[in-house]
């Protein structure tokens, strides 16, 4: 690895990082030693970086601190590729169409010796096997929780019986067979995932939940901490 590439991969891992980063744990992560590490804490810090270091503590880096835009590696660059592949296969139509947009932009911006990475990538994600939506816009869904508003969905259960309820959207969730909406259920007085296909119909509130994003998001995540401790094989619970 070119020492220049080194440099910057160093201020990638502290930048990423909310606690301070030891010499040991950057040096493990790119292959040196720990005084090689030391010393490009200290050309980083001549020439201007912010890194404050104390210690058996570990290194800091300013938050306000930026690099120039689109400094990728071919690693960050497959990484992003991959990503967007993904998202382009499981996302509705808004979020295929921004992954298609987001590989664009990266393309126009890299040098053309990286481009190779995005246009001819040696990675791919397996074939969509997600059942097909049914009755929620997802788009408008990521809408309404980023506004804090409630939901009234028809849901249909594993048996075939079609309740309705009012829910507090949190978050949406994906994976290989399954998207699932995880939402504070005023019926259930929780917690619950519905899956996206068995929801029959969504209408979209004006009504806000009065609680924040963060807050709520908190709650699940407690919520689902707990789950898995309960019951760590099945830590989802769907209605």
């Amino acid at each position: 690895m070119r020492r220049a590439d080194r440099l910057f991969r160093v201020i990638q891992i502290l930048r990423r990082s909310r606690r301070p980063v030891t010499a040991e744990a950057v040096a493990a992560e790119l292959s040196i030693s720990a005084r090689s590490v030391y010393r490009d804490m200290a050309d980083l810090t001549r020439q201007g970086v912010p890194i404050r270091g104390e210690a058996g503590v570990g290194y800091t880096l300013d938050r306000r601190y930026d690099m120039p835009p689109l400094m990728l590696t071919s690693e960050e660059l497959e990484a992003a590729v991959l990503g967007a592949q993904w998202v382009v296969e499981r996302g509705d139509a808004a979020l295929a169409n921004a992954a298609r947009d987001l590989l664009s932009k990266i393309t126009a911006a890299v040098p053309q010796s990286l481009r190779t990475f995005i246009t001819e990538p040696t990675l791919g994600t397996p074939e969509n096997n997600l059942p097909v939506m049914d009755g929620l816009d997802l788009a408008k869904t990521r809408s309404w929780i980023r506004a804090g508003r409630k939901l009234r969905i028809h849901y249909r259960d594993e048996a075939g019986q079609e309740t309705e309820r009012i829910v507090w959207p949190v978050i949406v969730g994906y994976s290989d067979t399954v998207r699932l909406l995880a939402a504070w259920c005023e019926l259930r007085k929780g917690f619950r995932h519905f899956r996206i296909d068995r929801i029959v119909k969504a209408d979209f509130l004006d009504e806000a939940h009065g609680s924040t994003l963060t807050d709520l998001k908190r709650q699940w995540e407690h919520y689902m901490k707990t789950m898995r401790t309960l019951r760590p094989p099945k830590p989802f619970v769907t209605d």
